[in-house]
């Protein structure tokens, strides 16, 4: 078991910033890719950024279109955490920010990822 919880998130004016934290709990975190997803009133929850385990070999980012440029995802695996940069933060961004953990598969996709925090929202106002 995983147990993740997110913090970070409030009500920021657009333009502005956010860093949302992730912390993780139990079993190796090292050993999962993290991932970052968003859920809009009415909207399905949707990608916005992941990153892999980080083993032999320098850790892979993926992001959505709608962020790149944006927002930076990243982790620490001393503290067991993983964090989201999120700049030039626009209205249309306004949602309850999950983070997931996974053992693999497509870093895309909400069905890959086996345990998820309860969320923090993140409103930006226009």
């Amino acid at each position: 078991q995983v147990q993740l919880v997110e913090s970070g998130g409030g009500l920021v004016q657009a333009g502005g910033s956010l860093r949302l934290s992730c912390a993780a709990s139990g079993r190796t975190f090292s050993n999962y890719n993290m991932g970052w997803f968003r859920q809009a009133p009415g909207k399905e929850r949707e990608f916005v950024a992941a990153i892999t385990w980080s083993g032999i070999i320098a850790p892979h980012t993926e992001y959505a279109d709608s962020v790149k440029g944006r927002f930076t995802i990243s982790r620490d695996n001393a503290k067991n955490m993983a964090y989201l940069q999120m700049n030039s933060l626009k209205p249309e961004d306004t949602a309850v920010y999950y983070c997931a953990a996974a053992r693999g598969g497509r870093l895309t996709r909400v069905g890959e990822y086996d345990y998820w925090g309860p969320g923090t929202q993140v409103t930006v106002s226009a």
